[in-house]
């Protein structure tokens, strides 16, 4: 039943996080962009009782997803295995901090958590000797920690190398969009001047 909840709170986290990636990807086409995606698409996931289920399915996941961490311990064999479990602990890390900056930076800052919040860290001082290897492994954790579920669950339909196959070109996969998404925001593309509102900030939403 554990199982079957967590794998259900991850396909709906997982909505919300493929919606959000796609906001990044329209960084590419200016922060004007990015910032017009996400007041379009902000009305649905802001609406008070789906925000509650998603902070929900996320408590659930870091909760749930640490049982099964220490529950397995000792019983893992191979670079998968581990790669699922350490992928998870970082991803309880990333939300639970993620979370956390972006509903300060709201209620208590009152700054509109957008391109340059995100942004922000990348840009400010020395801040992106922190937030670059953050964000880059937040989404090669994301995509790892799915590649190795998908490869455990399709394993009898696609075999063994097959599942290896998808579980690998996921990650590697993650690894170019995390780089992509990090570079738009760095301003490879494009001048980017982070305002005086955020000179502070530079967590992500």
């Amino acid at each position: 039943m554990l199982h079957k909840l967590h794998r259900l709170t991850a396909c709906l986290i997982s909505l919300y996080i493929l919606f959000h990636l796609l906001n990044h990807l329209t960084a590419l086409a200016g922060i004007q962009a990015h910032i017009d995606y996400m007041r379009a698409y902000r009305v649905w996931y802001r609406f008070p009782p789906v925000e509650t289920l998603l902070l929900a399915c996320v408590l659930f996941q870091a909760g749930s997803g640490l049982y099964f961490v220490w529950a397995r311990r000792g019983s893992r064999h191979g670079f998968f295995d581990h790669a699922q479990a350490y992928s998870g602990l970082y991803l309880v890390f990333f939300l639970l901090f993620h979370l956390s900056a972006v509903l300060y930076g709201r209620w208590e800052q009152g700054v509109d958590t957008n391109f340059y919040f995100a942004a922000a860290g990348l840009h400010l001082g020395n801040y992106f000797l922190f937030f670059m290897p953050y964000y880059f492994l937040s989404i090669v954790a994301y995509f790892t920690h799915i590649g190795c579920a998908l490869r455990w669950l399709l394993q009898t339909r696609l075999g063994v190398h097959g599942s290896d196959r998808l579980a690998g070109g996921l990650m590697a996969a993650g690894a170019l969009l995390s780089g992509l998404i990090i570079a738009t925001f760095s301003g490879a593309w494009y001048p980017v001047a982070i305002p005086a509102t955020y000179q502070f900030t530079g967590l992500v939403r």
